[in-house]
């Protein structure tokens, strides 16, 4: 969980966040969610990178990744909307699904580098 904050604070610095809520401005809810997802799931691939390079450093104990991925399963759109009121609502999704969190955190985390992260280009 704190890799993805630190994976927003990357997202200010190299300009992210500050170009989507400038284009937020102007977004329908819809596609607000959309975008949101993206920022979301990007964020999901730099704390893989952080988990990459912190793997590289033999600083991460046994099932710290599996930890990670679970919790990314568990964080999910779709996970708690169904945990909380028993349907999923895709329209609604603004972080994405368990599969897409989890899918988004594993490509930063096989190759530690900034392009497998580009969730704006790429489908989601």
């Amino acid at each position: 969980m704190i890799a993805h904050e630190v994976g927003h604070h990357v997202q200010n610095l190299i300009g992210v966040l500050p170009e989507f809520n400038r284009q937020r401005q102007t977004m329908g809810q819809a596609e607000a969610n959309r975008m949101s997802m993206r920022v979301e799931l990007q964020a999901d691939c730099f704390a893989g990178i952080w988990a990459h390079f912190t793997a590289q450093k033999g600083l991460l104990e046994d099932g710290d990744i599996e930890e990670a991925m679970n919790a990314a399963h568990q964080i999910g759109d779709d996970t708690l909307q169904r945990r909380t009121q028993g349907y999923v609502v895709p329209e609604s999704f603004n972080h994405g699904t368990s599969e897409q969190r989890a899918t988004w955190f594993a490509n930063g985390l096989r190759n530690g580098r900034l392009a497998d992260c580009d969730t704006f280009n790429n489908p989601i």
